[in-house]
């Protein structure tokens, strides 16, 4: 029989075990907006049983352990999210920069209708609409060859569109130079997290050979990881003492307390910033995260855009010099060219023509008053396909560059809203098992409350019983 002195301490242990899940409850109502919190339960089980006469007796219970509710499954699909959303997301801001540069409205399809498409959508101050304008100038001007109203709004146009090829260039370049900035910063935050994930493997594994617990430290290492494949696609493992071996692009760069390697960029070429392992040298080859998103909207869409604008305005001013210096002036000069310049960085109208519109070399003949033979040739370009744009016209070879980014841009907006949707899926699953409910814990909050105030009443009978027994005894 346990006796009264052992039913005390019964009522002491389960006084104990209650208190502990009325904190463990408490902790987790504490921190029910935490991000990235794991929601924890005590672990009670029952004492070991005394053996008496009439049977095993027994002795109450004990909380044995503070666990986690956690789904290992659904954190590794949450990483993996990250790594695809983080790549996305990239992407989509990398080419919504473009697109404000371009100062044009793209809706890529997709179809056959994007390039259309792209073309219904420029505003008045886009490159598309200032090629346009400076087409109908020199037809205005084969209209009225000699008028010098005429010649000043083909110089006006022509500037117009000058100014917009350098400033998209100017833009661009500068977008690149973002771009890689933010790589840097990138990979600076991803060594910080490395960094981090090994520090936290070292008291993760230093806590639990204790005996302790970790649970704390559990959660800010997963926040670690998954901001990492946020960054990098990663591979995980897991090591001894609970801790978790990292590797990117094939390299590992934390085994277990140990930080291996870290990553850094190095230039490519041309500017063109890549990720390698900081000690090794090792180039990595990323798939995921937006590191690599930033990489590739860098190098495929945005580069396209810019060699196009480039191709653009080159072949801009080769067709439109070959055309303009074979003419005649009003004042009978020949010869001049009327772009400066080699492509969208440094295109400028001859400032001579600008000094003078008169110069503008319209005529196919220098003696004849009111040939339009060259003006209208330069307005006839508006229609004629050019070798060095793949055998198109001006219009639709930007046409067909801003369709092809603005393809990219609707491809990256609805993988954006996919994969955002996906990631809610899962962190409502994960939501389900590992997050607090606050009308959960409350009920659980009032099980122990009744249960310690139950084992309360149990003490208090004990000490009445006892108080009883030692008056029989000095009666």
């Amino acid at each position: 029989m346990l006796g009264l002195f052992g039913t005390l301490n019964l009522a002491a242990r389960s006084l104990q075990t209650q208190m502990t899940g009325v904190e463990v409850s408490g902790q987790n109502l504490a921190n029910v907006n935490t991000t990235g919190y794991t929601r924890q339960r005590v672990d009670i089980q029952t004492s070991a049983d005394v053996t008496t006469a009439i049977g095993p007796e027994g002795t109450g219970a004990n909380a044995v352990a503070i666990q986690q509710l956690v789904n290992s499954l659904l954190n590794n699909q949450i990483q993996g999210q990250q790594s695809t959303s983080g790549y996305w997301n990239a992407q989509q801001s990398a080419l919504q920069s473009a697109q404000t540069d371009l100062n044009e409205f793209l809706n890529g399809t997709g179809s056959s209708s994007s390039t259309s498409s792209a073309a219904d959508s420029t505003t008045s101050s886009g490159l598309s609409s200032q090629l346009s304008g400076l087409f109908s100038a020199f037809q205005s001007l084969a209209t009225s060859p000699t008028s010098m109203t005429a010649r000043q709004a083909v110089i006006n146009q022509a500037q117009n569109l000058a100014s917009t090829f350098n400033q998209i260039d100017g833009q661009l370049n500068t977008l690149h130079d973002a771009l890689n900035t933010s790589l840097n910063n990138d990979v600076g935050s991803a060594n910080k997290l490395l960094t981090d994930i090994a520090s936290l493997n070292s008291e993760i594994s230093s806590a639990e050979f204790n005996g302790g617990t970790a649970n704390d430290l559990l959660d800010a290492r997963e926040q670690d990881l998954e901001n990492l494949s946020n960054l990098v696609n990663v591979q995980t493992s897991t090591g001894t003492g609970n801790s978790v071996n990292v590797s990117i692009g094939g390299q590992t760069l934390v085994s277990g307390n140990h930080l291996m390697d870290t990553l850094q960029t190095y230039d490519a070429g041309n500017g063109q910033l890549l990720v390698q392992t900081a000690t090794g040298g090792v180039p990595l080859t990323l798939t995921g995260g937006s590191i690599q998103g930033t990489i590739d909207a860098r190098d495929n869409t945005l580069t396209t855009l810019h060699n196009g604008v480039i191709a653009l305005a080159y072949n801009l001013i080769i067709e439109v010099n070959s055309i303009h210096s074979g003419g005649y002036s009003l004042t009978g000069s020949s010869g001049a060219n009327f772009f400066s310049g080699t492509g969208s960085s440094d295109i400028s109208v001859n400032q001579s023509l600008v000094d003078n519109p008169a110069l503008i070399q319209a005529s196919g003949s220098s003696t004849a008053t009111g040939d339009n033979s060259v003006a209208l040739a330069l307005a006839q370009l508006v229609s004629t396909t050019n070798a060095g744009l793949g055998n198109q016209t001006f219009g639709d070879a930007y046409t067909q560059t801003v369709a092809g980014m603005g393809d990219a841009l609707q491809t990256a907006n609805d993988q954006v809203t996919n994969q955002t949707a996906v990631t809610n899926m899962l962190q409502i699953q994960r939501g389900s098992v590992s997050g607090v409910n606050v009308d959960e814990e409350m009920t659980n909050l009032m099980g122990f409350q009744r249960a310690y105030e139950a084992s309360a009443q149990l003490v208090t009978t004990i000490n009445t019983l006892m108080g009883d027994t030692l008056a029989m005894k000095t009666a």
